[in-house]
């Protein structure tokens, strides 16, 4: 009888074990989800800062005495540059999302720019790109929400919790950038 109890405890040691080996690994391939959709957006942010300075020499033949709005977006372009981190780098694409519309929106009072093909050919690359950033947020978001909820829930918070898993930040739009651009002349 007490050789059936040693293995029944044995066992369920045995289940436990590969229990916390499974949830473990789970973790481990949703944390590094996280990273991989980060590099995602990262990746598109990244073709659009490289873009930019292009639009803005095309925008500046057409629009000298607009400097200020041209100054924002290589100001943003420049802290987008700097940050080291990614809530660093979403605050900064936030400041650049901003910038490049208003210097969209600037480009209305300009029908010469406008029709101008170097223009309209770059504008419409920045365009498929910040279409691309969105897709690239909203799938950072659903996987960060995964992992998030599975160090969340009971029993692999458990696991969760012994082995340290952080929890990740969502990539939010800032009150600033839900705004209206408002472009002044």
């Amino acid at each position: 009888m007490a050789k059936y109890i040693i293995i029944g405890i044995v066992v369920v040691i045995v289940l436990i074990i590969l229990w916390i080996v499974g949830t473990y690994n789970k973790l481990v391939v949703l944390r590094n989800r996280v990273k991989d959709q980060w590099a995602q957006i990262d990746v598109q942010l990244k073709r659009r800062f490289d873009l930019i300075p292009n639009l803005v020499e095309t925008v500046k033949g057409y629009a000298k005495h607009e400097s200020e709005t041209l100054e924002n977006v290589i100001k943003a372009r420049n802290t987008f540059l700097s940050a080291t981190t990614p809530e660093a780098e979403m605050q900064a694409d936030g400041e650049l999302t901003k910038a490049i519309s208003k210097l969209f929106a600037l480009t209305e009072s300009y029908p010469d720019l406008k029709a101008n093909i170097n223009f309209i050919e770059l504008q419409t690359e920045l365009q498929k790109t910040e279409e691309k950033i969105a897709s690239a947020r909203q799938f950072y978001n659903d996987t960060v929400l995964s992992y998030n909820n599975k160090i969340e829930m009971i029993p692999s918070n458990i696991v969760a919790s012994m082995f340290k898993f952080k929890h990740q930040a969502f990539f939010e739009a800032k009150e600033t950038e839900r705004e209206n651009v408002q472009v002044k002349f």
